[in-house]
């Protein structure tokens, strides 16, 4: 696949222990990267120089480690080709489209593997890849908005789970702000996912 100047990295799902994000921080230092690190109780961010522009990589605390979220914009080659041997290594899911002249090219990672590339050209679609066995393009859409609506469906349980976890913490804390703001966050993702499930 050849690497394009520009590449969004969208609706990212990586998990981390704090060992390996201090393993991250060495391997972007002794790429030549200028970075520095800061952190509070709910998020720990790098920034990374890539010449004139600051890249803000932003790790979420979990119960459990971390989880790298947002979106992301790279037009180094050398950063987005660490960033993505981060996501085949910790097995991550994430939307990846690489622009080039007057292409797009898309992919949609699971679990650190390619599911599907679409390129996009103008107004004409083609998939040139879909894992699995071969259909039409309408049950290939077909199947992508489903897997799709799978990988979502994961995401937003893993998300409840996250959210009872700060809601318990809230409690034994007694702290009724953020008992009240985990309770509206809940009942939102019980919407989508009500929505989802059906």
């Amino acid at each position: 696949m050849n690497k394009s100047c520009e590449v969004e990295y969208c609706n990212l799902e990586l998990r981390f222990n704090r060992r390996h994000i201090q393993d991250l921080i060495k391997d972007l230092i002794q790429e030549g990267y200028s970075l520095y690190w800061s952190e509070n109780e709910t998020l720990f961010i790098i920034s990374v120089r890539t010449g004139r522009k600051l890249v803000k990589l932003r790790f979420l605390k979990t119960r459990s480690g971390y989880k790298m979220v947002g979106d992301y914009i790279i037009r180094d080659a050398k950063l987005s080709d660490w960033m993505e041997k981060l996501i085949g290594d910790s097995r991550g899911h994430a939307v990846v489209k690489r622009f080039k002249d007057r292409q797009i090219l898309i992919e949609n990672i699971l679990f650190g593997e390619v599911i599907r590339l679409v390129e996009i050209s103008g107004y004409e679609q083609r998939v040139l890849y879909q894992k699995g066995t071969y259909f039409s393009e309408r049950e290939m859409n077909d199947m992508y908005f489903s897997l799709e609506g799978d990988l979502r469906l994961q995401l937003r349980r893993i998300e409840v789970d996250e959210e009872l976890e700060k809601l318990y913490e809230a409690m034994k804390e007694s702290d009724t702000v953020k008992m009240e703001l985990c309770k509206e966050r809940l009942r939102e993702l019980c919407r989508e996912l009500s929505t989802l499930e059906w």
